[in-house]
């Protein structure tokens, strides 16, 4: 079973997440902002890994602390379950479209953490859910699973649409990735990662 589970409690936030990369994508997801527990949602069901998190963070400030960190200890999770990475496809790329919305994500789960983000939102927030958090929260995922993400928000009008459409393109190309290579060795001419 390739799973992962990671506890992280810092004074600004308490956080337990647990991966089954293998599950079914169900979700047990509270962080207290509901658009990005949304988001977490379609992450999970999309890529097919089912997942329980639980932040619990100091929103009174603000929610960038919640939702940096949940990306920190969903990519340590992640980068446990996949192990040496040995036996996966290592690549994955989607478009999703979410009604006027169009989201293109690539990524190579590489040891080599890298973030190229390319979209913008029209408004602020999204319910209580800072979109400029969106980036900060594939950052801190990306660098701490050890992938390599490019995501592109390539157009869209609907604040909602372009950001769930994001979330659900990186989705697919995850499920891509993780889904295991006919070899069962480690997709490199180095012969690690």
């Amino acid at each position: 079973m390739r799973t992962g589970a990671v506890d992280r409690n810092t004074r600004e936030t308490q956080i337990h997440i647990e991966v089954l990369l293998d599950g079914k994508g169900t979700a047990q997801i509270d962080t207290g902002i509901g658009f990005f527990d949304h988001m977490l949602t379609a992450l999970s069901a999309h890529s097919g890994i089912s997942m329980v998190i639980h932040t619990k963070g100091d929103l009174y400030v603000d929610s960038h602390h919640t939702v940096e960190d949940t990306g920190i200890v969903l990519g340590e999770a992640l980068k446990q379950a996949l192990g040496d990475k040995s036996g996966i496809c290592r690549y994955g790329t989607a478009y999703i479209p979410m009604d006027e919305s169009l989201a293109f994500a690539s990524l190579d789960i590489s040891n080599r953490p890298f973030l190229v983000w390319n979209g913008s939102f029209a408004t602020p927030m999204i319910g209580a859910f800072d979109t400029n958090l969106a980036e900060e929260f594939f950052r801190a995922f990306a660098f701490h699973a050890g992938i390599t993400l490019h995501v592109n928000m390539l157009y869209g009008s609907n604040d909602h649409h372009k950001c769930e459409a994001a979330f659900k393109a990186v989705a697919h190309a995850l499920k891509a990735a993780i889904a295991e290579n006919e070899t069962g060795t480690v997709l490199s001419t180095k012969g690690a990662l």
